[in-house]
Formats: structure tokens, C-alpha cells, sequence
């Protein structure tokens, strides 16, 4: 059934003080994030230069924060208690690997890697590192995504038939506009990692059990620099799996809107959840009853949540999150795996 058991608070502790890898948007709400929590304060970025280091840490008024040119000087700092790394998908297992070497703490954005393979690798790494490790799949961190679990747990639907889980946006302008170049990249790219991990999270939390593919639709669009009919990237992908052998699917993308929802059908109703990477609403359909809602705003943002639960980690020196483990890290990938050996060419 779905993880929704918390940690307890740790005693009254000085702020966990946050190194940042990487420089991207991404990175930028996280250090909002950060900015309003009590927990939390902000003392060193890297970037590829000290000087674009700087910039970000002025843009998100960081002051006394420092700024550094390469990733290993910051994991040399001894300020820095815990790492948001937010490098592109395609760096995630070298610095992972290389943060817990140094004896950091890691949150690592999503997809935690490329593969299973790879995720199991890192997670092996943290496990023999004994540090706090956890990949930040923030919509599992919401009030509203929580309510839900807790609604499924508890049999308010009834035993759980089948998941839907689709996140497809119209966003190649945007993100061509936005210099996003590692999304076109032939192997780091494409919708599956980028947006299917939020859906995969929802699958994996779910639905238990083995793990089977029954067909993809697939559509692409050329990887940067193979304009000419080369490499290509996944820019749709609509996936038919079985988990435990109840029926699901996984629909993402970056060519075309569609409702952005996760629908759980039960034995006696269903559980639509509302944007569901970053949720704050459901709608709960039982038979024989009146529809319910779940409103459930952020506390702060799409990121506090998990902010607040990794400081917890950190301060109780809790090496694994009850609510996203390693092993769903794992699994979350095989999920990923699965559909990827199911697209008809390779990338």
C-alpha cells in the first residue's frame, strides 16, 4: 500500500546549511525554498565558473553565500551540511557518487539516474555511506498527494483496478526559448525522464508488485545538432503496463497539452488528482455518495515539503526517507526501463 508514515521531528538543531550543484531554474525555486525555511539556509553554489556561481546567488539574495567554479570545491566546504544537486539528468550518477564520497548528504532532483542500473548504483553508494540520501520526488512531499495515499490506504475506493497517470505539456517553444539544450539531448533527454518520472512515482507508490510492458506509442522529435533526420528524442510517449498485474498507464509530454491528472479506480469509486507533479487538489467519486474535494494548498511552494523532510533526515542523521526510499528510486526507474525498451528504435 502507499507510503504515507513521516518521520518525527528531531530536536531543536541550528538551520541545515545547503550547498547547490548546479545553476538552472530548477535550482532557483529550490533556493526560494530554502529562503523560507527556518531549517534551512543557503551557503554555497557551484557552477562551471565562481562568477556564474555568484549571479545565481545574488539573484536569489544569498548573501555571504559563496560562490564556486567547480562542483568539488563545494563538496570540499566544510559549511555545507546537506547538497540539492541539480545537474542535468545525464551527471546525476558521477556527482551523486562523488557527494557521497565526500560524506554529503544528497537530495537529488529527479530522475534520480538514467537506468535502474545506475539508480541501483548510487543507492548501493549511499546505503555504504551511511549518509541521508534521497531523490527529490517532490509531489509525494504535498499535503494533497499525502491526503490522497491516506484516502487509497484506508480502502475508500476499494481495492485499486487500474492507475492513469498523464503529464503532457505543450512546451517544445518553450523550451527551446529557454536554452534547455539537455532536454534534445540524445541520451539525457526527452519527455520519459523529464516528465514520465512524475507519473512512474505515482505508479510506483501505487501499485506494487512485477513490472510489465504491454505496448508504447511513441513520437519524436530530432536531438540537438540532428535537424537532418539523425538522433532523436522522445517528445510523447503513451505507455500500457501491468504492475502486479493491475492495468496502468503512463502518458507524458512535451509536444501536446492534455489534462495533467492521475485517476485511481477502486473497486467503488475513483480518485482524480489535479496536476500531479505538483498537486493541490482531488476529486473523490464514490458510488452512491456526492462528490468530495480535496483541497490541499503548498505549504510555501511545490518544494517545501521535501525541503523540510530532508532537513528532518539531516538533523536525525536518517540515512533512508520512509516516503521515498531507495528502493522506490529504484523501482521508479525499472518502471522508466520497461517503457524505454519498449520504443521502436533506440535513442
Amino acid at each position: 500500500m502507499p507510503k504515507t508514515q513521516e518521520m518525527p521531528r528531531g530536536r531543536c538543531l541550528a538551520p541545515v546549511r545547503w550547498g547547490i550543484l548546479g545553476a538552472g531554474g530548477i535550482a532557483r525555486r529550490f533556493a526560494a525554498s530554502v529562503a523560507a525555511s527556518e531549517d534551512s539556509v543557503l551557503v554555497a553554489a557551484s557552477r562551471r565558473t565562481k562568477e556564474r556561481a555568484d549571479v545565481l546567488l545574488d539573484q536569489v539574495g544569498a548573501a555571504g553565500a559563496r560562490g564556486y567554479g567547480s562542483h568539488d570545491e563545494l563538496l570540499a566546504d566544510s559549511r555545507v551540511d546537506a547538497v540539492y544537486l541539480a545537474l542535468p539528468h545525464g551527471m546525476h550518477l558521477e556527482w551523486c557518487l562523488r557527494a557521497l564520497s565526500a560524506g554529503k548528504p544528497v537530495l537529488c532532483e529527479k530522475p534520480l539516474a538514467l537506468s535502474s542500473e545506475d539508480a541501483r548504483r548510487i543507492t548501493a553508494a549511499a546505503r555504504e555511506a551511511g549518509v541521508p540520501f534521497m531523490e527529490a520526488m517532490k509531489a509525494r512531499f504535498t499535503p494533497a498527494a499525502r491526503e490522497v495515499m491516506r484516502e487509497v490506504s484506508v480502502g475508500v475506493v476499494g481495492r485499486v483496478r487500474s492507475v492513469e497517470a498523464s503529464l503532457c505539456n505543450d512546451a517544445l517553444q518553450h523550451f527551446r526559448d529557454s536554452n534547455s539544450s539537455y532536454i534534445f539531448d540524445s541520451v539525457q533527454g526527452g519527455t520519459l525522464l523529464d516528465c514520465g518520472i512524475y507519473c512512474a512515482s505515482w505508479l510506483e507508490a501505487l501499485l506494487p508488485g512485477a513490472i510489465a510492458l504491454e505496448s508504447v506509442d511513441v513520437a519524436t522529435v530530432p536531438a540537438r545538432g540532428c535537424d537532418d533526420g539523425g538522433a532523436t528524442v522522445d517528445a510523447y510517449v503513451g505507455a500500457r503496463l501491468k504492475l502486479g498485474g493491475v492495468p496502468a498507464l503512463l502518458e507524458c509530454a512535451m509536444d501536446r497539452a492534455k489534462p495533467r491528472r492521475c485517476e485511481i479506480v477502486g473497486e467503488r469509486g475513483r480518485i482524480v488528482v489535479e496536476d500531479l507533479h505538483r498537486p493541490q487538489a482531488a476529486t473523490v467519486l464514490v458510488a452512491g455518495e456526492e462528490p468530495r474535494r480535496i483541497d490541499a494548498p503548498y505549504v510555501v511552494d511545490d518544494f517545501f515539503g521535501e525541503l523540510e523532510h530532508f532537513n528532518r533526515m539531516v538533523r536525525t542523521g536518517t540515512a533512508e526517507s520512509p516516503v521515498m526510499p531507495h528502493g522506490a528510486s529504484v523501482r521508479c526507474a525499472q518502471i522508466l526501463d520497461a517503457v524505454r525498451a519498449g520504443f521502436p528504435r533506440a535513442r
